[in-house]
């Protein structure tokens, strides 16, 4: 008899606890080792486990669509960067000048919008089938031209008002952790409507369609200036932790470092790493708790049905495209609050910045190498991955200089340690790879 164990075979109790605690260790010799490997600094650390932690969000958000449902996104950067869009219209203060210089149309405009779409839905619904598409296309283009006719002086007076310094609408100055759940409603609204067009068609179409919504929100995000300064990029976002500066100056603070044998710049930027890392720690706890009850109710055990079988799911009466869409919608405000989450912690909205390869590619890497389909899987690829993401800038070069050490001293030699650092997506497809051939349902699986 084979000793070979079979891979839908349950994995050890103590398999998820041990490899949480060597990501965990991972982070602890960050912040004490000092070498060519680990830089020995704590504020170093915790900025990696505070992007951890926001990508492990992100991750159970796309985990939720596709270990939940089968659902490919290809288009997780747009959603995080309409959730990262919160930040700046909730938070940040108002722009003197620039309502009354075109808010009001800006609004006019957009309810001129939605109410061209409702109008073209109520009449495809209501004419005869040869002659519904080429109406409702009608109703549709004139939307478009009054959308524009009004948005575009709007924007234009917007963008000129204090073009140097603002030239965007600006915030309403509320608390910053408000703007969380309006970027998961943000990303919400964005997924209910790419939903009701594309999960009624195959699986392809729809990861066609996430991709080109992406692409389509990031553009929009870059090119309407007035939404958030575009690539002028927006800076000084509110933060619900203090500044380091403050620290600094408070004598309570400065005490406090003395005693903790610190410089008081170092205890302040540790002090406030750490207050992010509570927040974070906090929402991803929640949605975990959350998560996992879902995942164990009756309508967790329904959408994996649907997942697995969605032929035999329709048969016993399951509205399989409904259920598709509420996954969605629920699995993108997840990805939307994430967005939020790291603005709140950059403190700066830079559309540039929204790389598909990272903030995509990466995300599904985590999901896949942690496994697909459990929660505490998804979770634990974030922080792995993560970190070794940002460490592979660092041993990319060392490695390079082992391996080329037989190599003379020359141009050879000094291209490939100089090109190293580049070399991250190859070092995440090797780990993928390696992930894939071993582990194919993942570091810990789906039970």
């Amino acid at each position: 008899m084979s000793s070979t164990r079979r891979a839908d075979a349950p994995a050890s109790p103590l398999r998820a606890p041990l490899l949480f605690a060597a990501v965990a260790l991972l982070y602890v010799l960050e912040g004490t080792l000092s070498n060519a490997w680990f830089s020995g600094s704590w504020n170093s650390a915790l900025t990696i486990l505070n992007m951890g932690l926001i990508s492990a969000v992100t991750a159970l958000g796309v985990n939720m669509i596709w270990g939940y449902g089968g659902l490919f996104n290809a288009g997780v950067v747009g959603f995080l960067a309409l959730g990262g869009l919160a930040p700046v219209l909730i938070a940040t203060p108002a722009v003197p000048g620039a309502w009354a210089a075109g808010g009001p149309r800006v609004l006019l405009a957009l309810a001129a919008g939605l109410g061209a779409l409702a109008l073209a839905a109520a009449v495809a619904r209501r004419t005869p089938p040869v002659w519904r598409v080429p109406a409702a296309a009608v109703v549709v283009l004139a939307g478009y031209v009054l959308f524009r006719a009004v948005l575009d002086p709007a924007v234009a007076a917007i963008e000129s008002n204090n073009p140097a310094k603002a030239g965007n609408i600006g915030g309403l100055g509320l608390p910053v952790l408000l703007s969380w759940p309006v970027g998961a409603l943000f990303a919400a609204a964005a997924a209910w409507a790419v939903g009701k067009v594309a999960l009624g068609l195959r699986s392809d179409y729809l990861a066609i369609a996430t991709l080109g919504i992406g692409e389509i929100i990031i553009a929009v995000l870059k090119n309407e200036g007035w939404l958030a300064r575009g690539v002028l990029n927006m800076t000084g976002v509110p933060r619900p932790v203090p500044y380091e500066l403050d620290l600094q100056a408070d004598p309570a603070f400065v005490a406090r470092a003395a005693g903790w044998g610190m410089d008081v710049a170092t205890a302040s930027g540790i002090w406030v790493k750490l207050c992010y890392a509570g927040l974070f720690v906090v929402v991803l706890v929640a949605l975990i708790a959350l998560s996992e009850l879902a995942l164990r109710s009756p309508w967790g055990r329904m959408m994996r049905a649907i997942r697995d079988n969605e032929i035999a799911a329709s048969a016993m009466g399951k509205d399989v495209t409904r259920r598709h869409l509420q996954l969605f919608v629920i699995g993108s405000a997840v990805i939307g609050l994430a967005g939020a989450m790291m603005i709140t912690l950059d403190g700066l909205m830079a559309p540039g910045g929204y790389n598909p390869l990272r903030y995509t590619f990466l995300i599904w890497v985590m999901v896949i190498v942690g496994g697909s389909g459990n929660n505490w899987g998804a979770v634990l690829g974030a922080l792995l991955i993560w970190f070794l993401w940002i460490k592979a800038e660092v041993w990319g070069p060392a490695a390079m200089a082992l391996l080329t050490a037989p190599l003379p001293d020359g141009p050879i030699r000094t291209h490939l340690i100089d090109s190293a650092p580049q070399m991250r997506f190859i070092a995440m497809g090797a780990v993928l790879l390696l992930v894939l051939r071993f582990a194919p349902r993942g570091l810990l699986p789906e039970r």
